[in-house]
């Protein structure tokens, strides 16, 4: 072996302090990330909570005050643990406490990814009042058309629901219960419809009958929650 083979071996890094290297360099890697997402977490969380607060009183017309509710044991109640879950309905109220409507959420897949809606329900009338998308990651210029067209979001401004709502061919709904679909995102606004069909369904037979909804049990304004 030669001199200068003896010298480039020296200076050569053996293969063990290379995984090393790398271990340790993916190790401080990995706190760094979880230290951000620790200490982003809080604000996340809230800023969704805030995000989902004004939906719901965007879905909800002449709604000054909203409570989360829960449906445990075979009655809706006042929820009282933090947070939400399926089970999970938001009630809105108008300024003297008297009841108003539902803020429904309901959750399934559309062209590109899961999509989340939050939809207002006046049980004694049966109609949807509003929608609101939560969350989507459909095509932009097209499938993003189910929250950025509003003349396609205010088709759930009066819409009955029964028989069950029904997306149709823009321009030709004839039935309180039929949406104008978006052309060229058929899919994502048929999604739509499917997702508040679905929610409406599960939550068909656990509300209560009009009139015996949840009493407000504490003043919560629009920027408490």
């Amino acid at each position: 072996m030669t001199i200068e083979q003896q010298s480039l071996e020296q200076q050569e890094p053996s293969s063990t302090k290379l995984a090393l290297s790398l271990a340790f360099a993916g190790l401080i890697s990995g706190i760094i990330i979880i230290s951000i997402f620790e200490a982003t977490l809080p604000t996340i969380t809230a800023n969704k909570a805030r995000e989902l607060r004004e939906a719901v009183f965007k879905v909800l017309p002449n709604v000054t005050t909203m409570q989360k509710l829960q449906f445990d044991n075979g009655k809706l109640r006042v929820r009282t643990e933090k947070g939400a879950d399926e089970n999970t309905i938001y009630g809105g109220y108008g300024s003297q406490g008297q009841f108003v409507g539902y803020a429904v959420e309901g959750a399934g897949p559309g062209f590109q990814d899961t999509i989340r809606v939050l939809y207002g329900y006046l049980p004694e009338q049966r109609k949807i009042v509003g929608m609101e998308i939560l969350e989507s990651r459909e095509t932009p210029g097209l499938g993003d058309k189910i929250f950025k067209d509003m003349a396609f979001v205010a088709n759930f401004d009066d819409l009955a629901v029964d028989p069950e709502i029904k997306a149709v061919k823009k321009g030709t709904k004839s039935t309180p219960f039929e949406i104008d679909s978006i052309t060229g995102a058929t899919i994502s606004a048929k999604a739509v419809v499917r997702i508040i069909n679905k929610a409406r369904v599960r939550w068909e037979d656990r509300l209560p009958a009009p009139g015996n909804e949840p009493k407000l049990e504490s003043k919560k304004t629009k920027d408490e929650g």
